[in-house]
């Protein structure tokens, strides 16, 4: 046997061997890949290559611009020199994205989801037949039926942000910006100290900041001082709202964390039943916010840190092995699978029960199919099914179960508060279009019976329970104008900006005109081999001249209500929706990668806009800069204020009241 003292000189040249051994097959398999003799700007860097031009491509156009001088299909350089595919090539995308599971998430990416979703078993992290099970089985808590359900979540929770607005523009020099309640508040710099606009603190959130290498969905909450401080009293939902006199003047306000706390609250009531109260909470200046929100900001804040070792995990993946989570983090994951455990405990018993006597009503034997008119269809209650399901495809383990609830409360809300917030810029740098769709809007009468406090609001479970305002609610769906604002703003301000997939084997990528590589041979195809990196930017092919004319970068809903405009569109993409690739693409057989909750986030922003633009007027000062900053998710900054990171400052003021019957002037 060896001794200790031997071993001890082994394990390290072992070690070494083996790192050195993985680096010289990472850079052997790079320089034989046939993605090096495809054009493609010089590398910047020996180590990062061109990531850090890369890091603010969508404030500078960098892909556009490479897209002209190099073509719709060329290669941009990784970490040491690496090659990587960038497609803005509709017929490649298309065909890449449609093949979900021939062209995987790299590792890399999933390691980043995972850690904020808690697990690789949800269905942002699942590969293969385990993602297409949870697909199906998904599939029917977001149907278009079971959206129009919810509806009354997202009017309850829209109303309940509009008063909270314009109480602010009735008081708007004492109140605050709301914060993340479990940010470590640290001293600023001093030079930052004379604020023309300060707020109540004068400390910025480190999670605020949006330069680390992985996102916090939670980081909408930090608190900003583009804002003035918000009322230590808020008016109660039942109250009058107040009179056009008393707010002629706009009101300055950061738009962003009240629409992450609102959105919030809609997916915790909506998928779950639970309340987040998150929206409450700011509006009356608690200190403390629920137990699940606390832990999953501290996973997400975790998360979201750059680590070199991060990096070295994508060339050695035998360090993943070798991942160490701090005590927070271990106590939130705790608390989010205690939560959610709880959740699945409170529910099982009713769901379990309906789906016995609609079986036996039925003389069905299917568990997770059963009786569709009368099936508790919401999120919870189909992943409760599913994990006493007899069939083993329609099965889902308890931690596949607690993954979908961590990974649905992020998408869930982040995503459509990123949308909602993008759109009101939009609005507020065109207010002539805003003028218009208001006008919309306010030709759509609120029904009698449909109180503008949310408190005659509830929501109906089944199919059975029908909803005696689905008419109006589908009506809103339906304005012309409305959708094609909404359409413009996923166009221009699309969420997710770019996806990454890896070939997972050798393949041969079709493109939609053929090309001449660096040897000059034309190709009329794309040659990779197995783990070669694609980069599909989503924003720059819903900016591409080529397909949206030579306004494509301008905000111009009409685009989408004037005939002859589509057809060229729906020649060149085959996204989910829209002829765009903001909401993904891809197809049941071989791996629909596509957004499943699309219908939800575009219900839920048309009816957040409906009640918001009716009365609220948003404007911005036209001196200010907003930038994107893009980490998985676009989230705004004022480009001369990066200390205060992620904010979106709008002047709100109240639009007079319409004459719809209502004496304190609500809808």
């Amino acid at each position: 046997m060896l001794s200790l003292a031997t071993a001890s000189l082994v394990l390290p040249l072992v070690l070494v061997l083996y790192f050195l051994w993985s680096f010289l097959l990472l850079l052997f398999r790079q320089a034989r890949s046939p993605l090096r003799h495809l054009p493609g700007p010089p590398s910047a860097s020996l180590f990062m290559g061109n990531l850090q031009e890369l890091h603010d491509q969508e404030n500078t156009g960098l892909v556009a611009r490479w897209a002209r001088t190099y073509g719709n299909a060329f290669v941009y350089r990784g970490f040491m020199g690496g090659v990587r595919l960038m497609l803005v090539d509709p017929v490649a995308i298309n065909y890449v994205m449609n093949r979900g599971y021939d062209y995987p998430k790299p590792d890399f990416v999933r390691d980043s989801l995972a850690s904020m979703a808690a697990g690789y078993e949800g269905l942002l992290t699942a590969e293969g037949e385990m993602h297409r099970k949870q697909r199906k089985i998904l599939n029917q808590a977001f149907s278009a039926a079971q959206v129009k359900s919810f509806t009354p979540i997202f009017w309850e929770k829209a109303v309940r942000l509009r008063d909270i607005w314009l109480d602010i523009t009735a008081s708007p020099l004492s109140f605050f910006t709301p914060a993340d309640p479990l940010t470590t508040q640290e001293p600023t710099n001093g030079a930052v100290a004379a604020d023309p606009e300060p707020a109540t603190t004068t400390v910025l959130s480190p999670s605020a900041l949006t330069t680390s290498f992985l996102p916090n969905p939670f980081s909408s909450f930090v608190p900003s001082k583009a804002s003035p401080p918000f009322p230590s009293t808020i008016k109660s939902r039942h109250a009058a709202l107040p009179t056009i006199e008393s707010v002629s003047a706009p009101c300055r306000l950061d738009v962003l964390p009240w629409l992450a706390r609102a959105t919030l609250d809609v997916i915790g009531a909506a998928g779950f039943g639970y309340a987040f109260n998150s929206l409450e909470a700011a509006a009356e200046r608690r200190e403390s916010e629920s137990e699940l929100a606390r832990a999953f900001a501290v996973i997400f804040s975790t998360a979201r840190k750059f680590r070199v070792m991060t990096v070295l995990q994508v060339w050695f993946p035998v360090l993943r092995n070798f991942r160490t989570e701090n005590a927070a983090m271990r106590q939130a994951t705790a608390t989010m699978r205690k939560i959610g455990t709880e959740l699945i405990e409170q529910r099982r018993e009713p769901v379990l029960a309906e789906t016995e006597k609609a079986v036996h009503a039925s003389e069905k034997t299917d568990a997770i199919e059963g009786d569709k008119t009368a099936l508790g269809r919401d999120l919870l209650s189909v992943l409760i099914r599913s994990n006493v399901a007899e069939v083993p495809t329609q099965r889902m383990s308890m931690n596949e179960i607690l993954c979908q609830i961590s990974t649905f409360l992020a998408a869930g809300h982040e995503t459509s508060s990123s949308s909602l917030t993008w759109t009101l810029y939009a609005l507020s740098r065109n207010p002539a279009v805003q003028a218009r769709l208001r006008d919309e809007l306010r030709s759509l009468r609120v029904p009698p019976g449909l109180a503008m406090d949310g408190t005659t609001i509830t929501r109906a479970n089944t199919a059975d329970n029908t909803d005696p305002h689905a008419a109006f609610f589908e009506q809103i769906m339906q304005l012309p104008y409305l959708d094609a604002v909404v359409r413009e703003s996923l166009r221009l301000y699309a969420p997710i900006t770019t996806t990454m997939r890896v070939a997972g084997a050798d393949d041969v990528i079709p493109v939609g005109a053929p090309f001449t590589d660096r040897r000059g041979r034309e190709c009329p195809e794309i040659r990779v081999r197995q783990g070669d990196i694609i980069s599909i930017p989503i924003q720059a092919l819903n900016k591409s001249t080529e397909v949206w004319g030579d306004d494509a970068e301008v905000f111009r809903p009409e685009r989408w209500i004037q005939p002859g405009e589509g057809g060229k569109r729906r020649a060149a993409v085959q996204g989910l929706w829209g002829n765009m690739m903001t909401f993904g693409g891809g197809t049941p057989v071989n791996g629909n990668r596509s957004c499943i909750g699309y219908r939800f986030a575009l219900s839920e922003i048309k009816i957040f806009l409906y009640v918001l633009v009716r009365d609220l007027d948003f404007s911005i000062d036209p001196a200010i800069e907003i930038e994107k900053k893009v980490n998985v998710l676009t989230r705004p900054s004022v480009k001369s204020e990066p200390h205060r990171g992620n904010q979106m400052p709008l002047y709100i003021r109240r639009v007079l009241p319409l004459d719809d019957g209502c004496e304190d002037g609500r809808m």
